[in-house]
């Protein structure tokens, strides 16, 4: 890959049924400590969570189909480069857009190639926690091709697998916001995605901010606790470090935190959480 047609950096999208979407806005500006900038698009159905003195990295946007979830906006130089290496690597062009494009991976997740602006910093850690991964649930049929594509788009980053072998890893270099993390489900469905934040030892203590702010508790686990907003999304709290996203600084073995999943069911279909880094 090309230094044009590597990805800069990355954007979390919190995607949410536009009838939800002011719900969703309050509620991701609340955790994240951010300033909505004004809605754009043909029904004002975007907006980007800016934070003070560093660069956005999460995005939220009304969907008119379907109950939502996550998807990942990758920033590189060169657009049309990127997008023939994804083509090649097995995605499939959903929509290309004038400088810009909505790719679908060979598992079926959307995912978009857009412009890079020069983004660099990376907002802080904000009360205990930082909104860091994007994880795809994916069907057993389909799981190995996804992790062979993930690893292959992105050469610079480390792709790794987790302590069991439902997880893998691909982790971006120092710098870039977002990461991702692949989970094979149990069963045969439809790929999904759902965000993670990285809270450390302070799950409990970020989970009552969630709930102060309107979250509804979904499950709870020894490492990561299952919330669903109040635009019905569900989202996990997970036990990673903060700072740096991996394993909590005195966590001797990976197993620990990469032990379990699960599956709850938001409404309007399934979705797989799960968390092992």
């Amino acid at each position: 890959m090309s230094p044009r047609t590597r990805v800069r950096w990355t954007y979390a999208f919190v995607d949410r049924p536009a009838e939800h979407f002011e719900r969703a806005r309050g509620f991701w500006t609340a955790v994240t400590q951010t300033t909505a900038s004004p809605p754009r698009g043909d029904g004002g159905e975007f907006v980007t969570l800016l934070p003070e003195g560093a660069d956005a990295c999460v995005k939220v946007q009304g969907v008119g189909d379907g109950v939502g979830g996550a998807h990942l906006d990758l920033c590189v130089r060169d657009v049309e480069g990127f997008v023939g290496a994804a083509l090649d690597a097995g995605a499939r062009t959903v929509t290309a857009h004038d400088g810009w494009a909505v790719l679908r991976s060979p598992a079926g997740q959307l995912f978009c190639a857009v412009p890079w602006h020069g983004e660099s910093a990376r907002p802080p850690v904000v009360a205990g926690s930082r909104l860091d991964q994007v994880a795809i649930d994916i069907p057993p049929s389909a799981y190995e091709a996804e992790v062979a594509f993930w690893s292959g788009l992105l050469p610079d980053w480390t792709s790794r697998p987790g302590s069991l072998p439902e997880f893998h890893v691909v982790a971006p270099p120092p710098g870039l916001p977002v990461r991702i993390l692949l989970q094979r489900l149990d069963d045969e469905r439809s790929v999904s995605a759902h965000l993670d934040l990285a809270c450390g030892p302070d799950i409990d203590v970020v989970r009552a901010r969630h709930e102060r702010l309107g979250a509804r508790f979904v499950a709870g686990h020894p490492h990561w606790t299952v919330l669903r907003d109040p635009a019905g999304g569900v989202y996990c709290l997970t036990g990673r470090d903060a700072e740096t996203g991996g394993l909590p600084r005195d966590q001797g073995t990976r197993a620990s935190v990469d032990t379990h999943a699960t599956s709850v069911k938001p409404s309007g279909g399934p979705i797989g959480v799960g968390h092992p880094e």
